[in-house]
């Protein structure tokens, strides 16, 4: 090792050991500084012990008879003594156990607990102080503290205070708080106008809904400690009868007696209903509550039910239906005038009488039976019963009857409506008969139009070939007046053949049906213009698709074949048209056949459709072909008329069922 290196180390060693006889010297000085501080302390504690001893046997009664918490601590927190109950409130064992009170306050709360100190240090003395602390029994509990410096020869010397649990007082106090938050809120925002006055009439709370309903501009809040004396006066003018509003409110406080259910009229139309309710505590008037409630809509509805209600039972009295109301049993309940009028009895004859025992027929008890099974069960039905009178007449009545339910929609009985059909059930019988009769006599009508169709064309047909024969015989002896003659004999036995075929045609819609069928109108009016004769003069056009329609295909081909031809038969024009649309009117089909031809006066409309009604006399017209047109339309459950005008053209319309 150099030389200069071994000088650096021996510097270093000196500097060193000048360093630790200097901290030996420091040392020596604090540790006799520390025992002095000790001796000092010791002494305090031992006149701090002397102090309490000295004051122990003074103040041990009043001590041990302290009910709340008490604990005395030196200035560092140390628990010095204390009483049965702090030991109880801290979770000790005993008053002997040692603790220190500054390590049992929440870590939470130790910044307000440092500071309260320090005031308690400062100022001798603090109050109210409340702080959360954690007992050996690990326990969080919230405690109230009052405490003060205890002193020596005016040194503090240690700390004494009284601390009370108020963790369930403080939890209670919170959920009155809440109780209270809830109920403000509650009062607040009831439906009902609320006004509580105090015994000088000082507002103390309202809500907004009073308000509301008195059209105040101010909030609640606003109005608390208002004097209700002038307001009394100031609102008098929002009701009907000011001077009665005036009264009775001054009426009412006099008496100071419960009042519910004042009806008040505003002269905006709203009824209001007040409560009056005072207030007594311990036998002496604290105020009063006052309770609107806007009834404007219940009483206007109670008014129109309650007219609704003398409509309906004036009607009920005095209709001509017979209304009887019975209970589950069939006790009658309830009877109308017209029920009374059918039957024969009084009302007080009926009340509380079973309805089947007074009325029935023994021959309808079954059908009775199953039809109130029906109306148990919540169905309402219609149907026919004999019905026994009091002189013991036996008439027709048609019952439609329903289940009566309470207001918590239990079955309680039931309401039958009767109607006294005994005179159109004897008119059914009649007609009964009557169509019997009808149809039979339809049927022989049926049968004697085929047999005189038959009989009267036979003799035709032989007039008709014995005047061919004559006719040949005497081709050369028979002049030209002859022969015309002999002519017009033949025309007038062809149109007497037409007529009476016709005549059997028209007879025979009808009588016969036919299975309905889906039929192509469009197909069915190609095939009849390969039938029909049609000059080569005059065209037939569709001008819209026609429908496929359910019916009956011969009736339908015979409906458009007479239409048509007639159109055809009637057109005078050089260029004749025929056009056949139709359009859809929702339940039906529209069609119509359109002509240009003669036209047909309006005098003449209603009578075409009739049978034996041709306004052309010719050989080719017998009057029928219009009326067979008709009926069938009539089977198809359509209508048929026309539109015309002389020399322009006549377009008939008609409705087919689908």
């Amino acid at each position: 090792m150099s030389q200069d290196k071994i000088d650096m180390l021996l510097r270093a060693l000196a500097r060193e050991k000048a360093a630790r006889k200097q901290a030996e010297k420091i040392l020596e000085s604090k540790a006799a500084e520390l025992y002095e501080t000790n001796q000092k302390l010791e002494k305090s504690y031992t006149e701090l012990e002397a102090l309490l001893n000295k004051t122990d046997s003074q103040l041990q009664g009043v001590f041990e008879n302290i009910v709340d918490a008490y604990v005395i601590m030196d200035l560092w927190g140390n628990i010095l003594k204390m009483n049965d109950p702090a030991v109880e409130l801290l979770g000790f064992s005993s008053t002997k156990e040692n603790a220190n009170l500054m390590d049992m306050v929440h870590p939470s709360d130790l910044k307000l607990v440092s500071k309260t100190f320090k005031n308690l240090l400062a100022d001798g003395a603090v109050t109210d102080s409340d702080f959360r602390i954690i007992t050996k029994q690990k326990d969080e509990k919230l405690v109230h503290v009052n405490a003060s410096i205890i002193y020596d020869n005016g040194q503090p010397v240690a700390a004494q205070g009284i601390v009370r649990d108020i963790t369930q007082a403080k939890a209670a106090e919170v959920q009155l708080i809440e109780s209270e938050n809830r109920l403000a809120s509650l009062v607040l925002n009831l439906d009902s106008g609320v006004l509580l006055e105090d015994e000088n009439r000082k507002i103390v709370l309202t809500n907004n809904k009073f308000c509301e309903l008195f059209d105040i501009q101010e909030s609640p809040k606003e109005l608390k400690g208002a004097d209700c004396n002038d307001a009394t006066e100031q609102n008098k003018i929002l009701f009907s009868k000011p001077k009665f509003f005036v009264d009775r409110i001054n009426k009412i406080l006099k008496d100071r007696k419960e009042v519910i259910g004042d009806e008040l009229e505003m002269v905006n139309g709203k009824i209001l209903l007040r409560d009056y309710i005072p207030i007594f505590e311990n036998k002496i008037y604290k105020g009063h509550l006052w309770a609107y409630k806007d009834v404007t809509l219940r009483r206007n509805y109670r008014k129109s039910l309650e007219a609704q209600k003398q409509k309906y039972s004036s009607i009920i009295a005095n209709m001509n239906l017979g209304l009887m109301e019975v209970d589950n049993d069939d006790k009658i309940l309830m009877v109308n005038q017209s029920f009374l009028d059918m039957s024969g009895y009084d009302e007080a004859e009926l009340i509380g009488k079973v309805a089947s025992n007074t009325f029935l027929v023994d021959t309808d008890s079954e059908k009775l039976k199953k039809e109130n099974t029906k109306r148990r069960k919540g169905e309402s039905n219609s149907y026919e019963l004999k019905g026994k009178t009091k002189s013991g007449e036996v008439r027709h009545w048609l019952i439609s009857g329903a289940p009566n339910y309470n207001l918590n929609g239990e079955a309680t009985g039931s309401i039958g409506i009767h109607l006294d059909i005994t005179d159109l059930k004897s008119l059914q019988l009649q007609k009964e008969t009557l169509l019997e009769k009808l149809e039979k006599s339809n049927n022989e009508l049926q049968e004697y139009a085929h047999i005189v169709s038959h009989d009267l064309k036979s003799p035709l047909r032989s007039i008709d070939a014995l005047v061919n024969w004559i006719k040949e015989d005497n081709q050369d002896k028979l002049d030209d007046t002859s022969l015309q003659n002999f002519n017009l004999i033949e025309t007038t036995l062809e149109k007497m053949e037409q007529l009476i075929s016709d005549v059997l045609m028209y007879s025979s819609v009808g009588a016969e049906t036919l299975e309905k069928q889906t039929v192509d109108l469009d197909a069915l009016i190609i095939d009849l213009k390969t039938i029909l004769y049609v000059p080569d003069h005059i065209s037939i056009l569709v001008l819209n698709p026609l429908p496929k329609l359910e019916g009956e295909k011969v009736k339908l081909q015979q409906l458009f074949q007479n239409l048509i031809s007639n159109a055809i038969k009637f057109i005078d024009k050089e260029i004749g048209l025929v056009e056949i649309d139709v359009k859809d009117n929702h339940t039906h089909y529209q069609f119509s056949v359109k002509d240009n031809g003669i036209g047909i006066e309006e005098k003449f409309h209603d009578k075409i459709f009739k049978i034996f009604h041709a306004l052309n006399k010719s050989k080719d017209s017998s009057g029928i072909g219009l009326s067979i047109v008709k009926k069938i339309v009539d089977l198809h459950e359509g209508d048929i008329w026309l539109e015309s005008k002389p020399n322009e053209g006549t377009t008939f319309f008609f409705t087919l069922k689908k």
